[in-house]
């Protein structure tokens, strides 16, 4: 950590925790990769503060946290909209921020999808184990000492060797992702689908799934119809990767996510498309899935285009110009007006901004 460059923890929220894009080599030392739930908001949030798209960011789950920036830099939010404020004012997200020594960054609840991200110009400077800072809860294992932030923590930043940005960056809004209750996910069937029988395979394919209570980072489990077996849904065990879809001997599917163990005995029906993860990862309790077949080839298309929307991120700077005057909140294109009252209330003075916002 550069000396003075951290963020100070007021309030955690529900679930706040150091993530880059995983751990891997040493799953078959039982290892969990871990890692971002939503690797493309979080690489997307690293592109817009010119950092790798490997560093170290905050997820953060439902209820965001605040924290107090003790540096002044530029920062980035995406993935769910937890209705971001810096210093009390509503910001615009994925896109750059500048913010100051000092500056408060709050969240006033849910809009869309569950899991927001913060990426720091510089990343989050946290000890790397096993070649990553993600944070792995159920072993204590790296992030900001193995576990959850907490009110009181002071979370390191690594030096912006960039400096002030010239020029700051935003995603254009028909490319930024959206998070209703129901979609649908694309995947490839396998590897153990003739394990399933013909009628089973419809089931799968042609009705919708329910996401329950029991989805966290480790795996969602789904409810819905009965997917029926050849013979039954245990085999050897062998190894699950992320978005791998199991299904016990009681039919109804598993999708494992970013903290799933590294084997596993169950049947594997099919596995999600990397594209389609982030969508899967900002699904809660109740939203609904439908799944569609494609093929690798497909998927492996699919993947490419995402690749190539990463390098195009800094060319967005010259269609979307934004003012720096007006990048520390980064809100200045939406408000139409701003107002400033001094009110009296029982003896008590408050000032109060008032801003009319274009929505």
């Amino acid at each position: 950590m550069t000396e003075g460059r951290f963020i100070e923890v007021i309030k955690p929220g529900m679930l706040t925790l150091v993530q880059d894009l995983g751990r891997y080599g040493y799953q078959q030392f039982g290892v969990p990769v871990a890692g971002a739930m939503d690797q493309f908001a979080a690489a997307v949030a690293n592109h817009l503060v010119g950092n790798a798209r490997s560093e170290a960011v905050l997820e953060m789950m439902m209820l965001g946290p605040e924290l107090k920036f003790g540096f002044a830099g530029s920062i980035a939010l995406t993935g769910a909209d937890l209705s971001p404020k810096i210093n009390g004012s509503p910001v615009s997200m994925w896109q750059t921020l500048v913010v100051q020594a000092g500056d408060v960054l709050s969240f006033g609840g849910l809009k869309s999808g569950l899991r927001g991200y913060l990426a720091v110009a510089g990343g989050i400077d946290t000890p790397l184990v096993m070649s990553s800072r993600s944070t792995y809860t159920k072993a204590a294992l790296g992030g900001f000492e193995g576990r959850a932030l907490k009110a009181g923590d002071q979370v390191p930043v690594g030096a912006d060797v960039s400096g002030v940005p010239s020029v700051l960056l935003a995603v254009p809004a028909e490319l930024i992702p959206v998070y209703t209750a129901s979609k649908t996910i694309r995947i490839v069937m396998g590897p153990q689908d003739d394990a399933f029988t013909e009628a089973g395979i419809l089931t799968f394919l042609d009705n919708v799934y329910t996401v329950t209570n029991e989805c966290d980072r480790m795996g969602y489990r789904l409810e819905g119809p009965s997917i029926e077996h050849v013979k039954g849904g245990d085999i050897i065990s062998d190894g699950i990767a992320f978005g791998a879809v199991q299904v016990p001997g009681h039919g109804k599917p598993i999708i494992m996510m970013a903290d799933r163990q590294t084997t596993g005995g169950y049947t594997k029906i099919a596995g999600v498309i990397s594209v389609d993860l982030p969508l899967l990862a900002q699904s809660k309790p109740g939203d609904q899935i439908r799944f569609k077949r494609v093929s690798l080839e497909e998927a492996h298309e699919l993947l490419k285009a995402r690749e190539d929307f990463y390098s195009e991120i800094p060319e967005m700077a010259a269609a979307m110009p934004i003012n720096l005057a007006d990048a520390r909140t980064s809100i200045s294109q939406d408000i139409i007006s701003t107002r400033l009252f001094r009110l009296n209330v029982a003896g008590a003075v408050y000032d109060v901004k008032v801003e009319e916002v274009r929505v």
